[in-house]
């Protein structure tokens, strides 16, 4: 079975690839939560995450929006020492600025979905890349999403991250051609 080479062997990385990476994703909370574990990867390899992501779960209270949104520094404090997730107060912090900005556009657009996916005009971008090499770290939409984001008020939401997140909600397929995965998410 051929899979996009970045997954390797590790069965964790594997499963990612296999039955989530490229998904379309439409559940704010979990389009919230997936936001704020990339913007925890900047600067690690996404399999530390994959490695703590349960934890960060728990950590974050299932990252549910207003309760995220509420945090204030006793909770930032409680989750400095939380050996179990990425201790970097910005990301943190960005975490609850980010809570804060998707109830903000759940209020103006309805969704967190509805104002992400129209980016792409509600499906997927089919990409029909052919080596790893080929897909860029960033793009024109990843830039204007970005911004957006920031013009918002949201933190750790650079274009390379946001790709990356593009990627992982399925806004964008980017497994490769001969992936076995590229033709199942067509």
């Amino acid at each position: 079975m051929v899979r996009c080479e970045w997954c390797g062997d590790d069965p964790l990385y594997i499963a990612y690839h296999d039955m989530e990476w490229g998904v379309p994703v439409h559940d704010d909370q979990a389009l919230y939560a997936k936001l704020v574990l990339d913007g925890m990867q900047a600067g690690l390899s996404w399999i530390t995450i994959l490695r703590k992501r349960d934890h960060f779960y728990r950590a974050f209270d299932n990252f549910d929006i207003p309760t995220v949104a509420n945090y204030g520094p006793d909770k930032i404090d409680v989750l400095m020492q939380d050996v179990g997730i990425i201790h970097n107060r910005h990301k943190i912090s960005a975490a609850i600025k980010n809570a804060q900005g998707t109830l903000k556009i759940q209020e103006e657009f309805g969704s967190f979905d509805r104002y992400l996916w129209d980016f792409v005009g509600g499906k997927p971008v089919h990409n029909a890349f052919t080596t790893l090499g080929d897909i860029p770290a960033q793009t024109e939409l990843s830039e204007k999403l970005s911004k957006d984001l920031k013009k918002r008020g949201f933190s750790f939401v650079g274009p390379t991250i946001i790709y990356a997140y593009m990627q992982a909600i399925g806004m964008v397929n980017d497994h490769v051609v001969d992936c076995f995965r590229y033709n199942e998410l067509k």
